[in-house]
């Protein structure tokens, strides 16, 4: 069979992050990220205290075309050699995602190329091996700041959910706790920075549902009691004691439901992906967990945990290798499930 190589390019705009990567891969061999660009907007969002959608969706229109050309400079190759152009299409803000989609639709049609609809999601799953072209059997725990779930991954789009949040995602709980402490936004970077400073023991907030026989989290209680201790400071607010132990409450319930969670489904490899995975507190308690449990860890590089483009590409490499396409006439799903 014929060895055939493909360009991907790919574009992600769900959120705030505009995002082009492209991305070159065939079938058993490693795939090379040719070129990653973002465009951060988090400095416009920070006084609003989160992200505001009409914002958003304005300045993924005034930077994309110039990420576009950008990414194609520094992947060294023209627009005639794109093999396919991928977007996200869901979950995510629905004047975000009209964005990407809409213009990897339109250089697709330009170009007579195929397009591929790509799930956030998947892009995040698929993540910890955007350096393979093969993804093996694992148990996947994404978890960012809309996102807390557990995976059955069989192989490349072979996906059973095994458990996922039943309110507030973790990366959802960090802004809303980063909020209540006075903390800029995005809270989680800064929840992490100010716990390093604090004890982890100096409050036992609760760890929800962490001996509950399902698989399912639940952040909203320690949440609530983040906030009904702060009710009851008097003087100055330990700002340090109260990050490291609510960090210390949500890393607890991840490590011990994702490690119960690969038992029970009998996988002995666990991969980590999406926003919050860039938690070094975290990173270092699974590998502790996963050492002593005699499991593997695969862990997003750093640059691929938040938004980006080529998690996007590299999950539209692995369709487009076996011959899928998205029509055209496809719709945006700003709440689209993974499974």
């Amino acid at each position: 069979m014929k060895l055939v190589v493909a360009l991907i390019l790919a574009i992600e705009s769900s959120c705030d992050e505009t995002a082009v990567a492209i991305v070159r891969g065939l079938r058993g061999h490693p795939t090379e990220v040719l070129a990653s660009v973002v465009a951060s907007q988090i400095p416009l969002h920070r006084e609003y205290g989160g992200v505001v959608p009409e914002l958003a969706s304005r300045n993924h229109s005034l930077h994309l075309r110039g990420l576009v050309e950008q990414a194609l400079g520094d992947a060294g190759v023209g627009m005639h050699e794109i093999d396919a152009f991928a977007a996200t299409n869901g979950p995510g803000l629905a004047s975000s995602l009209l964005i990407g989609s809409t213009a990897a639709k339109g250089m697709a049609c330009a170009m007579k190329r195929p397009f591929l609809a790509i799930n956030h999601l998947e892009g995040h799953l698929l993540s910890p091996f955007i350096h393979q072209t093969e993804v093996p059997p694992h148990l996947a725990l994404v978890v960012s700041g809309g996102h807390t779930l557990l995976l059955d991954v069989q192989g490349a789009g072979r996906y059973q959910k095994v458990g996922g949040t039943r309110d507030d995602a973790a990366g959802e709980a960090y802004d809303k706790v980063g909020k209540m402490l006075g903390l800029p936004y995005p809270g989680g970077p800064e929840i992490e920075r100010v716990a390093k400073g604090g004890n982890p023991k100096a409050y036992d907030f609760p760890r929800s549902m962490i001996h509950d026989p399902h698989l399912d989290f639940s952040f909203s209680g320690l949440k609530t009691a983040v906030l009904y201790t702060l009710q009851k400071v008097q003087g100055e607010v330990p700002l340090g004691d109260l990050a490291a132990s609510f960090q210390a409450a949500v890393i607890d319930i991840l490590v011990h439901k994702t490690l119960r969670a690969a038992k029970q489904v009998g996988h002995d490899r666990i991969a980590l992906s999406g926003g919050v995975s860039l938690n070094r507190a975290l990173r270092a308690a699974f590998e502790v967990a996963c050492e002593a449990a005699g499991a593997e860890l695969v862990v997003a590089s750093p640059v691929f945990c938040t938004d980006n483009a080529a998690m996007i590409a590299f999950a539209a490499l692995l369709r487009h290798l076996e011959g899928e396409s998205s029509p055209l006439a496809g719709d945006i799903h700003p709440n689209l499930p993974l499974v």
